[in-house]
């Protein structure tokens, strides 16, 4: 059955479930909250609820969008990888023309929805994570260089910046460190999905580091960049943004963290890359509850 029948067969609800597959709502939830701790460490009190749900919904958008390039981009090799083989465009479930307004359309009500009932700066910085991400990385980084994830990972970054902007409309030092965090966590986080996913990325022709620089030395910038992390971690206690809470819950977290990095360096079972790379999902997720709940429990 070719892709042009197997698309006029697939049932509504199967393609708006294919749409929406093409956003990567999992990956855009995690954004999102840290986005929301981006707005509300950018002030003492209460939010500005219309401006909250402005914001999340044009980054959302937004983010939605590029992650609908990186399909459209990405469509080739990822029918050759079995991690991504049962997308929707490699499955036939969208046209490539539909996926492309699909994207377009995102992106421009997103951008509109932001600079309209925001604040230009963060459309704009919005704007320039997606091109950051399915451009510049997608379609350029991602195949030219080892280092790939470490220069592109400034788009994914850039989150908590836009939460802060969306609530002040300026940029601020604290936001930064937010950004410093996330650009630290994501190559651990994705050279230890890389590792298991080694010779996928061989096959497609795609320079990540294990693939080019080998396992033991991608095993070892992992745990490096741990400990590059744990630091990063602390400078909002440094910089008076963060109090014990959080503290605590850092030092917790960043020493799980460098331990299984160490466990996985010096051993070869295949299931410790996938777990690791796990645990900095929650990883993320619980650094960034612990700012939040941290921030409301020491207002005065």
């Amino acid at each position: 059955m070719n892709k042009s029948l197997s698309l006029s067969m697939t049932p509504p609800l199967l393609q708006w479930r294919a749409y929406l597959e093409m956003t990567k709502p999992k990956v855009v939830a995690l954004m999102l909250l840290t986005v929301f701790v981006g707005m509300c460490l950018a002030v003492p009190g209460g939010l500005p609820f219309p401006t909250v749900i402005y914001g999340l919904s044009g980054i959302a958008m937004m983010a939605g969008a590029a992650a609908a390039f990186n399909h459209l981009i990405d469509r080739r090799i990822d029918g050759l990888m079995s991690r991504t083989g049962n997308r929707p465009l490699p499955q036939g479930k969208i046209s490539i023309s539909r996926a492309i307004l699909f994207a377009v359309t995102l992106a421009i009500v997103g951008f509109i929805l932001l600079y309209a009932q925001v604040n230009p700066l963060t459309a704009w910085l919005t704007f320039a994570s997606l091109i950051g991400y399915a451009v510049i990385y997608t379609a350029y980084l991602k195949r030219a260089t080892p280092q790939n994830i470490v220069v592109g990972g400034l788009a994914g970054a850039m989150p908590p910046l836009l939460g802060w902007t969306a609530i002040t409309g300026e940029f601020h030092g604290n936001a930064l460190l937010l950004v410093i965090i996330i650009f630290t966590w994501t190559p651990p986080h994705f050279w230890a999905l890389a590792i298991h996913r080694r010779h996928e990325y061989a096959k497609v022709d795609v320079p990540m580091l294990p693939v080019t620089h080998g396992i033991a030395f991608t095993k070892t910038c992992i745990f490096l960049y741990t400990l590059l992390l744990a630091i990063a971690c602390l400078l909002p206690v440094l910089v008076g943004m963060s109090g014990p809470l959080y503290l605590v819950c850092s030092t917790v977290l960043s020493g799980i963290f460098i331990y299984k990095a160490w466990v996985l360096k010096f051993n070869d079972k295949p299931e410790l890359a996938m777990g690791l790379f796990r645990f900095s999902i929650y990883q993320l997720m619980l650094l960034f509850a612990a700012l939040l709940i941290d921030h409301y429990l020491w207002i005065q």
